[in-house]
């Protein structure tokens, strides 16, 4: 289970939230089969989408994370609710790349550049949609710079996955700081001190920093009020039904082409890689439904 803790610094200028993912992406590498470098930009793209998911107002509510790079990672789409439960998935999990020049896995160009785009569904007639461009490719830069330019929060984010020699994930975890109306240069130069001396969040991660512990190094200069702590995983809610209706979704016409030619037919989850079949007749009675 990935483990969550918010924190409000005592003078109002400051909210912070660390998480430890660990699980959850290596749950995600476990269903995807993912290369080192995909473990890396899906992991750090599912932490940031659950500690954005967290902050969801609303039982009901969903907030979707994607980037569309040019890269050959395929694109990637992580979904969370607002508990911060999350899902994804990465167009290539297969794919590798060499290290970078810093020996660090590429993954600014395994994402490359496009979008990122951020959908949250509060249960209103239509979701609130933001976008932004994707500036590095590392995921938490361009979270820091959506955050900036979509929802005018100064924000600093950091994420990190680090793969063990077997490919499995020994660490993984992020953090956002973000300004509350009405700070002054000084709290920026105080955030920005401690977020450049601490550690980075994989290095923390991996040497048993609980979250509470990492939000402690990063801000180092506060004294913090901390607040929700919890526990939340990878958590796919794909079901016959869901597929059934989306099946349905496809119109007579797709239905029926499906149909022909074909005993069974297979549809699978992108998100759990889980398999359903339906038999002909049974694509034929949708049809019906349709």
């Amino acid at each position: 289970m990935g483990k969550y803790r918010k924190a409000m610094t005592t003078d109002g200028f400051v909210r912070a939230m660390a998480l430890d993912s660990t699980d959850i992406v290596e749950r995600a590498r476990e269903i995807h089969t993912l290369s080192p470098v995909c473990s890396a930009a899906l992991g750090r793209t599912l932490t940031a989408a659950s500690m954005m998911g967290i902050e969801l107002k609303g039982e009901e509510a969903s907030l979707t994370l994607q980037f569309s790079g040019d890269g050959p990672a395929g694109g990637i789409v992580c979904v969370s609710d607002s508990e911060g439960n999350v899902r994804g998935y990465i167009g290539n999990p297969q794919v590798d790349l060499p290290l970078n020049s810093a020996g660090k896995l590429d993954v600014a160009k395994v994402v490359g550049r496009g979008t990122m785009s951020v959908i949250k569904d509060l249960g209103l007639k239509e979701p609130y949609i933001g976008r932004a461009p994707i500036v590095s490719g590392e995921i938490a830069e361009d979270v820091t710079n959506y955050f900036a330019t979509s929802e005018q929060i100064p924000t600093v984010c950091a994420l990190g996955v680090l793969v063990d020699r077997d490919y499995t994930i020994k660490a993984a975890g992020g953090y956002l700081i973000q300004l509350m109306p009405g700070f002054d240069e000084s709290v920026i130069d105080r955030v920005e001190g401690g977020v450049f001396t601490a550690r980075s969040i994989s290095e923390m991660i991996s040497l048993g920093f609980t979250p509470e512990e990492v939000l402690r190094e990063v801000l180092p200069g506060f004294e913090l009020e901390f607040l929700e702590e919890g526990e939340r995983e990878y958590r796919c809610t794909c079901s016959e039904e869901r597929i059934t209706k989306a099946l349905i979704s496809l119109g007579r016409e797709e239905l029926k082409k499906l149909a022909e030619g074909e005993e069974k037919i297979e549809v699978g989850c992108q998100f759990c890689e889980k398999k359903y079949v339906f038999t002909a007749d049974e694509i034929l009675r949708l049809v019906e439904k349709s």
